[in-house]
C-alpha cells in the first residue's frame, strides 16, 4: 500500500505499529520523500511531497512510483493501493503506468511484470483515472511502434499499425500509397525511398469532433523515417546506425497523441500527417548532387542524404497548408547538434508562430517534464542553405545544425509554425526513472498537453 501524504500528521497511526511509526518519522526528519516498510509478505510506502505542487513536484512523485513498481515487480506482487488526499495522485497513477512498460514481443522466454493492478483511495474521479490510463497507454503504444524493428515496421508497416489504432481509439486514417504520392509530386519523399524495396506511405490521421472548439485544425506533423541508414552518405557503425530504428520517434509521438486525444475526447480539430519510408543505399538511392523538385516546387540540392528526415518532412509541411492550420507543430529525431547541445534532459523547439503558442507549449513541457529549449531561429540562418545551382541545400554549410535545419523547413510553411527536435531524448541507453530503456515515447504527452490547454 502506498500513502501519499503532505506532511508527517497526515500518516494514518493506526495502520502503522509503534516501531514502524519511529523509523517512519526519522527518515522524514532526515528528508527522505519515499520512506517504505517491509512486513516479508507485503510493503508499505510513505511518499511525502511537497505541498506547493509545482511541475517540479509531480515530476518527483513519478520517480517515487518508479522506485515503488522496480521494488513490486522485484518482490512479485500483483497490486498496489495507493491512498492519498492530494492532487499528486494523478501523476503517481502515472508514473506506476509508465514505468511498467515492457517490450517483450522478440523474446522466446518472456517473464512479465508481476505487477498489474492498481487500486485507488483518495481525491481523483473515475474520469481523471481514465484520462491517465489513455494518455498512458497512447505514450506505450509510441514505446512499441519505435522498439519494433524495421524488418517488421517498414513504411506500410506502419500504416497498417496506424489503422489499427485509429479503429481503436476513434480517429479518421487515410493511407496516401506511392501512386498517389508521386500523384502529389512529393519529390522529397519519393527521393528518400529510392534507396528502398519497400514503397513510401503518407499518412493522414484525424480527429474532428462535431463541436470543436478551434475553427482550424491543429496540425501535428511527424517524421516517419523507419529506418535509417544514412543513405549514400552511410552512418558510421555501431555507434550511430544500431538504433536507427528510431527514426521514426517523432511519427510515433504525432500517432500517440493523436490516440490520446481521440480517447479523451478533447474538443479539438486535430490533424496527423505522417511521411514514411527507410533510407538506404540502394542501387537507384538519390546521391549528394541530385536537385530534388518538393511538393511546393522549390528545389533542393542534396549535400547529403543522411539529412533526409527534412526531406520528406518538407512535402507533409508544404501538404498542410491545404488544412489552412491555425498552428503547425512537427516532431523529428532531426539532428546530433539538437542531442548534443542538451542531451537527454530535454527537447529543441524553434519557429515562427506568435509567441503565445511557444509559451503554451513551455508550459506544456513543465508539466509533463519534456522541457522545452528554445533555439534562434533568426534569418541569418537561411544564408548557410543558399545553393548555387537549386532553391537552396538540404545541408547548412556552418555551425547551428539543429537551426538550419528548423529553417530549411519553415520554407515549405506558410502558417504558424514550430518545429520540435527530438533526437536527444526519443531513444535511452539506460532506463531513467520512470522513462523506460529503449524508446522513451516523448512527444505524446507533451503535444496531449499542448492540444489540451490549448
Amino acid at each position: 500500500m502506498v500513502f501519499i501524504v503532505n506532511s508527517e500528521k497526515e500518516i494514518d497511526n493506526s495502520v502503522f505499529s509503534k516501531e514502524e511509526l519511529a523509523y517512519i518519522k526519522t527518515k522524514i526528519k532526515d528528508k527522505q520523500k519515499l520512506i517504505s516498510v517491509n512486513r516479508l509478505n507485503s510493503f508499505l510506502f510513505v511518499v511525502v511531497t511537497d505541498k506547493a505542487e509545482s511541475y517540479k513536484s509531480h515530476q518527483e512523485i513519478r520517480k517515487h512510483a518508479s522506485k515503488v513498481v522496480d521494488i513490486v515487480n522485484e518482490n512479485k506482487i500483483a497490486s498496489i493501493t495507493i491512498e492519498s488526499k492530494t492532487k499528486l495522485i494523478g501523476s503517481f497513477i502515472e508514473g506506476v503506468l509508465l514505468s511498467n512498460y515492457q517490450f517483450l514481443k522478440y523474446f522466446s522466454e518472456k517473464t512479465k511484470n508481476t505487477f498489474s493492478e492498481i487500486k485507488v483511495l483518495g481525491s481523483i474521479s473515475k474520469n481523471e483515472i481514465d484520462e491517465i490510463q489513455n494518455i498512458t497507454s497512447a505514450t506505450n503504444a509510441a514505446k512499441d511502434l519505435v522498439n519494433e524493428p524495421v524488418s517488421f515496421l517498414n513504411a506500410p508497416q506502419i500504416a497498417k499499425e496506424i489503422k489499427k489504432l485509429g479503429k481503436e481509439a476513434g480517429f479518421k486514417v487515410e493511407v496516401l500509397e506511392k501512386s498517389k504520392i508521386e500523384a502529389l509530386k512529393m519529390g522529397g519523399l519519393l527521393a528518400v525511398n529510392k534507396g528502398s524495396i519497400d514503397p513510401p506511405t503518407f499518412s493522414i490521421l484525424e480527429w474532428k469532433p462535431a463541436k470543436s472548439k478551434n475553427k482550424k485544425p491543429i496540425i501535428l506533423v511527424g517524421k516517419g523515417v523507419v529506418y535509417d541508414t544514412g543513405g549514400l552518405s552511410l552512418k558510421p557503425t555501431p555507434n550511430s546506425m544500431d538504433m536507427m530504428k528510431c527514426d521514426m520517434g517523432g511519427a510515433a509521438a504525432v500517432i500517440g497523441a493523436l490516440y490520446a486525444v481521440s480517447k479523451n475526447k478533447l474538443p479539438y480539430h486535430v490533424v496527423g500527417l505522417i511521411p514514411a519510408t527507410d533510407n538506404r543505399p540502394g542501387g537507384n538511392a538519390y546521391a549528394p548532387g541530385d536537385v530534388i523538385t518538393m511538393h511546393n516546387g522549390k528545389t533542393v540540392e542534396v549535400l547529403n542524404t543522411d539529412a533526409e528526415g527534412r526531406m520528406i518532412l518538407a512535402d507533409a509541411l508544404s501538404y498542410a497548408q491545404k488544412y489552412k492550420p491555425e498552428i503547425v507543430l512537427d516532431a523529428a529525431t532531426l539532428t546530433g547538434a539538437a542531442a548534443n547541445a542538451i542531451g537527454h534532459y530535454g527537447v529543441v523547439a524553434m519557429g515562427n508562430a506568435d509567441e503565445k503558442f511557444m509559451n503554451k507549449l513551455k508550459d506544456s513541457g513543465n508539466n509533463v517534464y519534456e522541457r522545452i529549449v528554445e533555439f534562434p531561429f533568426w534569418d541569418e540562418y537561411n544564408e548557410q542553405l543558399k545553393s548555387s545551382i537549386a532553391d537552396m541545400t538540404n545541408l547548412g554549410s556552418g555551425a547551428g545544425g539543429a537551426i538550419t535545419a528548423g529553417k530549411f523547413l519553415e520554407n515549405f510553411t506558410d502558417y504558424p509554425y514550430i518545429h520540435i527536435d527530438i533526437a536527444g531524448p526519443a531513444w535511452m541507453k539506460t532506463k531513467v526513472d520512470y522513462v523506460s530503456k529503449g524508446a522513451s515515447g516523448v512527444g505524446v504527452r507533451l503535444f496531449y498537453n499542448f492540444i489540451k490547454n490549448y
